[in-house]
């Protein structure tokens, strides 16, 4: 249990010496990490698999999926399938779960553990930068030695401090070097690395907490543990580290980032590397919390396989500012860098207040990974200066923007390559991007990557690329991945299902609802509907529980109905689809506003300068929420009401055409529960919340 008692004491880094950012020399990556004795087994025939992990971890994949007791169940006998676990799943801790290993491709790599990940990449980068952060102004840097040095010295720290095997360490907080290096000591001293979302209410934090049975948790700041101090029940919880100054609580078990790096001193290395030494590939090392859109967070392990199982690339950079709670950022923010040796820029933790563009300018990273919300801020920002400009400036931005549509259009159909392979790569992630958002970066020269995936898919499992690319498609499937549309209708729409090594191990302590996921042959039910097309890009459609059915019995995806508000009326915000098992659709509003200087800060009533412009093109002088809804602005409304109708215009039945709509007085935000961590809404909770606005549009 965590009590107040004890000395404050004070904070700082890990004290390792620094090294300035250098370049990597041409040619350092690599391939597919694959054994030669895997490849000459193969080719003798031989039966001997001692070069694999000493417990059998492999599986074949089945040729279909179907539903029932995810039990092993192979439709292909396969000579490299062995004694050990004989499931792709488990709901333990510590449990175990075979390994889809594929016989050709990246499927076929062999299995690390995420210290040998680590390991191999030090062996390949010790020299070059690894991580970065700011400190006073000035850019501080650990290169990969370093970085390995201090996630040992964590992971030192948290045995000193006992944590157990395969239980949590808790990180709740902004991303920073204090994050990442906890987040690879916790695996390292064999528990489980648990992110926790900054903005998590204390009932949530304290469900984490004890779901995942946490034995540590590392704190931002005094805010973030004033939070956890309001919580009673915390019972498994050792002990607390807040990483960043100044620490103002007292406590025996209350450590600054300082003295608990100072513990793992009087822990030996041959102790941290006995427990190093029981870790199996196929073993879990992360939970990645859901954000409770619908019920409760579930939490999904994934193992040492999952997060090391990437293929290499070139050096990039990488900046870091989407919560690594989320499966997306700490992918592409943690454990894709480590394996190709990326240089990983903190942000600040004002940067959605706004500091997140002088760090891009600044940092110029090779690789941007943002939600949609980021991209339609920086085209509303765009927008908003342009309006500021000369009649001849936006001409010839006009005039250049057109031309670049046309020109990408082209490049996009084929006819030639749409960037260079050193071009940045932009990219999005959580929810799909509206068209117009989608062709307006387009045709400035700027493809943005759609990625899906899930927390439960390990991130990726397609990805738009500079050379495979289609607006409002996800790409083309990750090689070693598979994938299959089931129960299509007349258009070729079904549920996506996937097959391969990034499948999760199943979710902790909830047997029930990975059952509901993983069907008996192995294949992950997604729960998103989505189609092919005929070169192979992946378009993802909506999602099946979030399907409304019409009282006539017809089914409305509501994801592009709502996209397309969007696009026709540019003063709205956000849009929701309502209308299932009634007569006939109804959606709620938001418009455009300027937002509260903090970070994910509440939305204010004043409109934003677009709003404001778009109602002064019209003759309507409202500049707030309030004098629009309250005196129900004409203007306003009838061109919100014309918005509307082109919509319905599109509509391919009568079932999916917009009747009725409401303004609502505030914008959907973080914190008013409304946008998960990621920005995407949570239906449910605007359902209850907005309940009288729902009620009224059918009475």
């Amino acid at each position: 249990m965590f009590c107040r008692l004890g000395s404050p004491r004070l904070s700082a880094f890990t004290g390792q010496g620094l090294v300035l950012r250098c370049d990597m020399a041409d040619g350092v990556h690599g391939g597919a990490r694959e054994s030669s004795n895997w490849a000459q087994a193969k080719e003798s025939g031989s039966s001997d698999h001692s070069f694999l992990p000493k417990e059998g971890t492999l599986s074949p994949k089945p040729s279909h999926p179907s539903r029932g007791a995810p039990l092993m169940k192979s439709p292909h006998p396969t000579p490299w399938l062995f004694t050990g676990p004989t499931r792709l799943w488990t709901t333990d801790r510590d449990g175990e779960v075979l390994l889809r290993l594929s016989e050709h491709g990246p499927g076929h790599e062999t299995p690390m553990t995420t210290r040998e990940l680590f390991q191999e990449s030090v062996q390949r980068f010790g020299s070059y930068p690894a991580l970065s952060w700011k400190d006073d102004e000035k850019w501080e840097t650990l290169n990969f030695s370093q970085d390995y040095q201090g996630c040992r010295k964590a992971a030192r720290a948290l045995i000193k401090l006992g944590l157990q095997q395969f239980h949590g360490v808790g990180i709740l907080g902004f991303n920073s070097v204090e994050w990442f290096i906890a987040a690879l000591g916790a695996v390292l001293a064999g528990g489980l690395c648990v992110g926790i979302y900054a903005t998590n209410s204390a009932d949530a934090c304290q469900y984490v907490i004890s779901h995942a049975k946490v034995n540590i948790l590392l704190v931002e700041n005094d805010q973030q543990l004033q939070k956890i101090l309001s919580v009673n029940k915390l019972a498994t919880l050792k002990a607390i580290i807040q990483y960043k100054p100044p620490l103002k609580e007292r406590s025996n078990n209350l450590y600054s980032w300082h003295d608990f790096m100072e513990l793992g001193n009087s822990i030996p290395d041959t102790q941290l590397d006995q427990i190093i030494k029981t870790q199996k590939a196929h073993q879990c090392a992360v939970i990645i919390y859901t954000s409770g859109t619908v019920g409760l967070p579930k939490g999904v392990m994934l193992s040492h396989d999952n997060v090391s199982a990437k293929p290499l690339a070139h050096q990039e950079v990488v900046v870091s500012y989407l919560p690594l709670s989320h499966i997306a950022a700490q992918m592409m923010d943690m454990w894709v860098p480590i394996k190709i040796g990326a240089v990983i820029y903190f942000a600040e933790s004002d940067a959605l207040k706004g500091t997140l563009v002088h760090t891009l300018k600044e940092i110029k990273p090779t690789i941007f990974l943002g939600v949609p919300r980021i991209w339609e801020k920086m085209h509303d920002t765009i927008k908003e200066n342009l309006a500021k400009a000369s009649s001849l400036r936006k001409k010839a931005f006009t005039w250049a923007k057109d031309t670049g549509l046309k020109v990408n259009t082209k490049r996009m159909l084929g006819r030639w390559c749409t960037a260079g392979s050193a071009a940045p790569w932009a990219s999005s992630t959580a929810t799909p991007l509206t068209e117009s958002t989608s062709e307006f970066f387009l045709s400035l020269d700027i493809p943005i990557g759609e990625i899906y995936g899930l927390s439960e898919s390990s991130g990726p499992h397609s990805i738009s690329t500079h050379s495979d690319y289609r607006i409002l498609s996800c790409g083309k499937i990750v090689s070693g991945c598979e994938n299959m549309l089931v129960q299509q209708n007349k258009d070729g729409t079904g549920e996506v299902c996937m097959w391969g090594r990034h499948i999760f191990m199943g979710y902790l302590d909830r047997e029930d609802t990975t059952l509901e996921t993983i069907d008996e042959d192995g294949w992950l039910h997604s729960g998103d509907l989505g189609r092919m097309d005929n070169q192979g890009f992946l378009f993802i459609t909506g999602r099946i529980k979030e399907l409304l059915i019409t009282a006539g019995g017809e089914n409305v995806a509501p994801v592009p109905i709502e996209n397309l508000v969007r696009e026709k009326i540019p003063i709205i915000s956000n849009a929701m689809l309502v209308g299932d098992r009634a007569k006939f659709l109804s959606i709620l509003l938001t418009l455009k506003v300027r937002w509260a200087p903090a970070v994910s800060g509440a939305p204010l009533n004043k409109l934003s300068l677009e709003a404001i412009n778009f109602c002064r093109s019209l003759g309507s002088q409202a500049d707030t929420v309030t004098e629009i809804v309250r005196q129900q602005d004409p203007l306003i409304y009838e061109a919100i009401q014309q918005g509307i109708d082109a919509v319905n215009l599109e509509a391919t039945s009568e079932a999916q055409r917009i009747h009725k709509w409401v303004i609502l007085e505030k914008d959907f935000s973080i914190q008013g529960g409304e946008l998960g961590p990621t920005t995407k809404m949570k239906r449910p909770f605007i359902a209850q919340k907005y309940k009288t606005q729902i009620e009224n549009f059918y009475q």
